[in-house]
C-alpha cells in the first residue's frame, strides 16, 4: 500500500459537474466587452444575443432549419418549456435512468397529469430504446449527469417516427455527437462542457417541433415565460436573441469567450477529442486497479463527461462514509474540488471531464485519488 504524498498537483483542482472549470487561461479581463448596464434589447444587446445563437449553430453543426433560442432557468427552464408546451398532443413515452431524468417523469405525470409510458434504468445502465415507443412523444437525457452514462449514439431512434423526440443535452452538447435528424427538441445549458455561467438554457427546435407549437394547444394554462407562440405562430424574435426576460450581458459573454475558444482550438470535433481524452484517463487508471471501476455496466455508454466511479474493494465498511471522506481529503489537500457523487446516486465519485478541463489536471489528480483512498483505507 503507498500513502506517499504525490508531487505533483493539479494546476486546477476544479471537476465540478456544474457550474464547470472556465476555459484554461481564463480571465475576468476576457469580458470586457460585456455590454453592462446596457439594454439587452439594443443594438449592442442584440447583436450579442444573435452572435451566442449563430455562434452555437456553428460549432454544434445544427442544421439551418432548427430554431436555436436562448431561454430562462438553465436547462431546466429549457426541458419544461418544451413539456408544458408540446406533450400532450399524442401519447408520451418517458425515458430515465438518473435523477434528472426521474424529475422529467415527475413533472409529466404529477404537473401535466400524463398517462406516460415510464421506462426506467438503474444508475450505471440506460434503457433499451428497443422498448420505446416513437410513436409516442419520448423525453430522455443523451448523458445522465448524475450517473455517468450516456446514449452511445442516435440508431434506435426511428428517421420516420410519428411523435417528437424531446432531449435534454445538457452535460452532452460540446462533448458528444448530437444525432440531429433524430431529435426534434435539444436542451443544454452554458454552464456544462462550455464552462460558462449558470441561469440560462439553450433550447433548440426542429421544423416538426415548430409545427407542434403552431398546430397544438395544451389542456393547461402557460405561464409567460413558457410561451413560445402568439396567436398560433411561433415567436420568431425568441430565436434571433430577442430573449423572452432579461438575460445576463456578463454572462452572455461569457458564453462567447467559451465558443470563440471553441472556435480556435478546432470546434466541435477538437471539444470531443478534448472530453475523450480526459475521461480516457480515468478510465484507464480504473482499468489497472481492483479497487475503484466506473458505475457505467459496459464501456459503450460510458459517459466522456461527468465520468462516475464506484469503490470496489471488501475491506470497505461503510460505502457512503467512505467516498464523502476520500472527495473530503482530496478538496483539503486543495486537488479535487466538488468530486463527490451526486446526492441521489450511488456511492462513490463524479469527476467532470468536459472540454474546459486540461488532460494534465485529471493525470495530476489520479495518484492522489490513489492516496486518498489508501490513506481511508488505513484510517478505517
Amino acid at each position: 500500500m503507498v500513502t506517499t504524498t504525490p508531487a505533483t498537483r493539479p494546476a486546477n483542482p476544479r471537476f465540478s459537474s456544474g457550474p464547470c472549470a472556465k476555459i484554461p487561461a481564463f480571465d475576468l479581463n476576457m469580458l470586457a466587452d460585456a455590454p453592462l448596464g446596457r439594454s439587452h434589447r439594443a443594438a449592442v444587446g442584440k447583436a450579442k444575443l444573435k452572435e451566442a445563437i449563430d455562434l452555437t449553430r456553428e460549432i454544434l453543426g445544427v442544421p439551418a432549419d432548427y430554431r436555436i433560442g436562448i431561454v430562462p432557468a438553465s436547462d431546466t427552464g429549457a426541458v419544461e418549456m418544451a413539456m408544458w408546451s408540446m406533450l400532450g398532443a399524442r401519447g408520451v413515452d418517458m425515458v430515465a435512468w438518473e435523477s434528472f431524468g426521474e424529475g422529467w417523469v415527475t413533472d409529466v405525470v404529477k404537473q401535466l397529469k400524463l398517462d406516460a409510458n415510464i421506462h426506467k434504468a438503474g444508475y450505471g445502465e440506460i434503457v433499451d430504446f428497443a422498448n420505446v415507443n416513437f410513436d409516442n412523444d419520448v423525453v430522455f437525457t443523451w448523458n445522465g449527469t448524475t450517473s455517468g452514462v450516456r446514449l452511445p449514439n442516435g440508431d434506435a431512434i426511428p428517421a420516420d417516427r410519428a411523435g417528437l423526440t424531446i432531449c435534454d443535452a445538457t452535460s452532452a452538447a460540446f462533448a458528444m455527437d448530437l444525432a440531429w435528424d433524430k431529435l426534434d427538441v435539444v436542451t443544454f445549458s452554458w454552464q456544462k462542457v462550455m464552462g460558462g455561467e449558470g441561469a440560462h438554457g439553450m433550447l433548440i427546435l426542429s421544423p416538426r417541433a415548430v409545427e407542434r407549437l403552431e398546430s397544438y394547444t395544451p389542456a393547461w394554462p402557460l405561464p409567460k415565460i413558457f410561451r413560445l407562440t402568439s396567436k398560433g405562430k411561433l415567436i420568431e424574435g425568441i430565436f434571433v436573441g430577442e430573449t423572452i426576460n432579461t438575460p445576463s450581458m456578463l454572462a452572455v459573454e461569457d458564453y462567447l469567450v467559451g465558443l470563440k475558444w471553441a472556435q480556435q482550438i478546432g470546434g466541435l470535433e477538437a471539444l470531443i477529442a478534448r472530453s475523450t481524452a480526459n475521461a480516457k484517463a480515468i478510465w484507464d487508471f480504473c482499468e489497472t486497479r481492483d479497487w475503484i471501476a466506473n458505475l457505467a455496466v459496459s464501456d459503450e455508454i460510458r459517459s466522456n463527461t461527468s465520468v462516475c466511479l464506484k469503490f470496489t474493494d471488501a475491506r470497505i465498511k461503510d460505502g457512503a462514509a467512505f467516498a464523502k471522506a476520500v472527495a473530503k481529503r482530496l478538496e483539503k489537500e486543495g486537488v479535487a474540488l466538488d468530486v463527490g457523487a451526486y446526492r441521489d446516486a450511488p456511492a462513490g465519485l463524479r469527476i467532470w471531464c468536459g472540454a474546459t478541463v486540461e488532460t494534465a489536471d485529471i493525470e495530476a489528480l489520479l495518484p492522489w485519488l490513489e492516496w486518498a483512498f489508501n490513506a481511508e483505507i488505513e484510517a478505517q
